[in-house]
């Protein structure tokens, strides 16, 4: 019975030596790459699929396509609510991995089956999907995004885990770097190789090339079980979460007492076996009104929720601004991924000596940038920044991410005065001429973003984790991705509606982004719009950014329980007591007593 509570309680299992570390992160490193390999080389080519053999129009694949990403990162909720809440981050991985592999599958039969193809209707439809092959289509493409999204909200945070001691905290920070390096080695053999492949060979060769990786990866993750620290499922975070709101609600007539000290802390048992106790803050005070226990009131759920219980709720509301700042950064991420890849596709020269450059490989340049970048960001300069500002990630998260915002708005400036210089070139010459503005020319968008990417990809992985409750990791770290869920989703209203407003207002009477000629558009008036709301978005999160306050440190308490009846030794930063587990309850119900006394 005892070790079982234990169990219940503790996030990670004990701890030993020969557990997590780089060596296991080592195996999460390599799915990462094959994994993203597929994942990226679609992302940024699917796009043309859908125009070509699925027969959609330019907005309809746009859409198509940012909806798509959009719900496979906010499927990442998913799989950080269950990691966290019922199965292990390994073993969430690993399922939702497999329903992934499945969506891809179905992908290449689609694509190589011409049975399973639509026919081409006419230019004045939005899509020539119907029926049954429309039902396939769909399926095939959500189950992909389940899939790859569960994982996304369960793989950050098994990283994590490897690095749970605080004087691990400079490894942490090197584990997001060396995740997002991971990525991007893998993205960069999937912008050339798979997608040379799709584009030139076959588009079945490309789904089947990135199944096969992802099969790959995971098999290796599997293998990496004996090396990993891995958490054992707490009570569901939406539960505290709701308790705390309910609470607070239903206390709303209390009076707050004089001093955070007569609020009720942590339980007895949580006391004995928790890995986390978060000390008392001042900000969103009407919270502080769900630890308020009455006289003759036993402390149950639902009738007093803990100090730390309230911080967990008020550390997440804090968390929500800055994610809201970074969702017009995502929504520019969008567009590297439709419309940048379009204009690459008309009217550029893509010609590199003999070779033909795909349209969508383009986003291998700021790729090599940041395969030389992270480590240069890594062992140069966050040493060298370490030294003036004392923090073990030389800036803090949410410096780096203001950094990440910054450039996003000037890649979308960027972007906008090349389509000026690509469609002028466009319209003053045939469709049929030779040559055209360099393709390259796309490159100084791309390398701009994918530099604001690494700054703020990271930076939101490691302030979610680093922030978030012990028993939240995996729903936290989603929110990056929610973030960029949102971005994808708003790319897509914004798209309909300044296509729909723009179609009103033009002499034209046609919309800045309507049927499947870019030359025709005014993409370039699109990218401007971005970058002015951008520069007033960096704005709004310079506000939260000062606002926000970091989750205050707490002196590490380790417990490691085999049997209640065995003394337990807890280790402090500044020596350490052994007390057996019958004098930690005395002494824990002794002073439960005396707060029920004062209240």
């Amino acid at each position: 019975m005892g070790e079982e509570e234990g169990k219940s309680n503790n996030s990670l299992e004990p701890m030993e030596k020969k557990r997590g570390g780089f060596t296991a992160s080592i195996f999460i490193f390599v799915l990462l790459a094959l994994d993203n390999m597929g994942f990226v080389a679609n992302m940024v080519s699917m796009v043309l699929y859908f125009l070509g053999p699925m027969h959609f129009n330019l907005a309809t694949a746009a859409n198509t396509l940012t909806n798509f990403m959009g719900t496979n990162f906010l499927l990442s909720l998913l799989g950080g609510f269950i990691s966290d809440t019922y199965l292990s981050r390994y073993t969430t991985c690993l399922i939702f991995g497999s329903i992934q592999i499945v969506g891809l599958s179905m992908m290449t039969i689609q694509a190589y089956s011409k049975a399973l193809q639509p026919k081409f209707c006419g230019l004045d439809k939005p899509s020539c999907m119907e029926g049954g092959i429309g039902f396939y289509f769909y399926v095939s493409l959500y189950l992909w995004a389940l899939g790859s999204g569960g994982v996304k909200g369960a793989l950050p945070a098994l990283g994590g885990d490897q690095f749970g001691h605080k004087d691990e905290a400079k490894k942490l920070a090197t584990f997001f770097n060396l995740f997002l390096l991971s990525s991007t080695l893998g993205a960069t053999i999937g912008v050339t190789v798979v997608v040379w492949v799709s584009t030139t060979k076959a588009w079945y060769w490309g789904f089947f090339i990135s199944t096969m990786g992802s099969l790959i990866g995971f098999i290796v993750l599997a293998l990496g079980r004996p090396f990993y620290r891995l958490q054992v499922p707490r009570e569901s975070p939406l539960i505290r979460v709701f308790q705390v709101i309910v609470l607070a609600i239903k206390n709303r007539s209390l009076s707050l007492p004089g001093s955070s000290a007569e609020l009720h802390e942590i339980s007895e048992k949580e006391s004995a076996f928790t890995n986390e106790k978060i000390s008392h803050t001042e900000q969103f005070s009407f919270l502080d009104k769900a630890a308020i226990l009455g006289k003759d009131t036993k402390a149950e759920p639902w009738k007093v929720c803990t100090v730390t219980q309230v911080e967990e709720v008020k550390v997440l509301t804090r968390m929500l601004p800055i994610l809201l700042s970074t969702i017009i950064m995502n929504t520019c991420l969008a567009q590297l991924q439709t419309f940048s890849v379009q204009q690459g596709n008309r009217s550029m020269n893509r010609k590199l000596g003999n070779f033909e450059v795909p349209a969508p490989s383009i986003p291998v340049i700021p790729l090599i940038f940041m395969c030389v970048l992270i480590p240069l960001y890594e062992y140069f300069f966050v040493p060298f920044a370490r030294k003036i500002t004392g923090h073990p990630a030389g800036i803090t998260q949410l410096q780096r991410v203001g950094i990440g915002l910054v450039l996003s708005a000037v890649s979308m400036a960027v972007a906008g005065i090349v389509e000026v210089k690509r469609r002028n070139y466009a319209l003053a010459h045939s469709p049929l001429a030779p040559g055209g503005i360099s393709l390259f020319w796309l490159s100084f968008q791309y390398a701009i973003f994918g530099i604001a990417d690494m700054f703020t990809l990271v930076g939101l992985l490691e302030f979610f984790y680093r922030e978030a409750p012990a028993g939240m990791k995996s729903l936290s770290t989603s929110f990056t991705w929610l973030s960029l869920s949102f971005g994808y989703f708003l790319s897509s209203i914004f798209v309909s509606i300044i296509n729909a407003v723009t179609a009103k207002i033009a002499p034209s009477k046609l919309g800045w982004l309507h049927g499947i000629d870019i030359n025709q558009n005014n993409v370039n008036l699109f990218y401007f719009f971005l970058a002015i709301l951008s520069c007033l978005n960096f704005a709004n999160y310079l506000y939260w950014a000062s606002w926000y306050k970091y989750k205050p440190e707490e002196p590490e308490t380790k417990v490691q329980l085999k049997e209640v009846d065995k003394p337990l030794v807890i280790e402090h930063e500044n020596g350490s007591n052994k007390v057996t587990a019958k004098e930690v309850s005395s002494v824990q119900t002794e002073e439960n007593k005396e707060k029920v006394a004062s209240l």
